[in-house]
C-alpha cells in the first residue's frame, strides 16, 4: 500500500493545508508561497500516476486517493480564492457541481456494471484548472506579467473544458446505459 506513487500522493495531500494557510493572508509573499505549494502539489499529480504505471505499482488505495487529492486541491483552493476576490463564486459552484455530478454518475455506472472511460478532455480540464489557480494564487504582477489576468484567462478556458467534459460524461453514460439495458 505504501509504495512510491502513494507516498507522492500523500505529499500532495500535505501540500493542501499549506496552500490554504498561505491563502488566508492577502500579501504578495503569501500568495507566492501558496502558488509554490499548489504548483508542487500539481506536479505530484503528474508524477504519481506516471510512476504507478511505470513501476506497475497501481493500488486500490492509489486509485482512491489520487482523484480525491485532485478534487480536494482544486476545490479547496478555489473556495479560498473567493473571499480574496480572485475568482467568481458562480464559477466555483459550476466547477465543483460538475465534479460532484460526474462522481455521482460514475458511482451509478459502476453499480450497473458500466465503466465510463476517462478521456483526454478531463486531463486538459485539470491542466487548465491548475494553471488558472496557480496564476490566481500568484495574483500580482511579477516580471511585468499580471498573473491575475493570466489566471482568469486559463480559468475561462478551464470552465469551458469543465462543462464540455461533464456533458461528455453524461452523453457517454446515456449511450452506454441504453445499450447496457437492451
Amino acid at each position: 500500500m505504501l509504495n512510491l506513487p502513494n507516498i507522492i500522493t500523500f505529499i500532495r495531500l500535505i501540500c493542501i493545508p499549506l496552500v490554504l494557510v498561505f491563502l488566508n493572508f492577502h500579501g504578495r509573499w503569501e500568495g507566492f508561497l501558496a502558488a509554490l505549494f499548489f504548483g508542487l502539489a500539481s506536479i505530484t499529480d503528474i508524477l504519481d500516476g506516471y510512476l504507478a504505471r511505470k513501476l506497475g505499482a497501481v493500488t486500490v488505495l492509489g486509485k482512491f486517493l489520487d482523484p480525491l487529492a485532485d478534487k480536494l486541491l482544486i476545490s479547496m483552493t478555489m473556495i479560498m480564492l473567493i473571499p480574496l476576490g480572485r475568482i467568481p463564486v458562480w464559477v466555483v459552484i459550476v466547477i465543483i457541481g460538475r465534479e460532484m455530478a460526474v462522481t455521482g454518475l460514475r458511482g451509478i455506472a459502476v453499480s450497473e456494471g458500466i465503466v465510463i472511460q476517462a478521456n483526454s478532455l478531463g486531463k486538459y480540464k485539470t491542466i487548465f484548472q491548475s494553471v488558472a489557480l496557480l496564476g490566481l494564487c500568484l495574483h500580482y504582477e511579477y516580471l511585468s506579467v499580471n498573473f491575475h489576468v493570466v489566471g482568469m484567462f486559463f480559468l475561462w478556458v478551464a470552465l469551458g473544458l469543465t462543462l464540455w467534459s461533464g456533458w461528455d460524461y453524461f452523453w457517454q453514460f446515456k449511450r452506454v446505459f441504453s445499450v447496457h439495458k437492451k
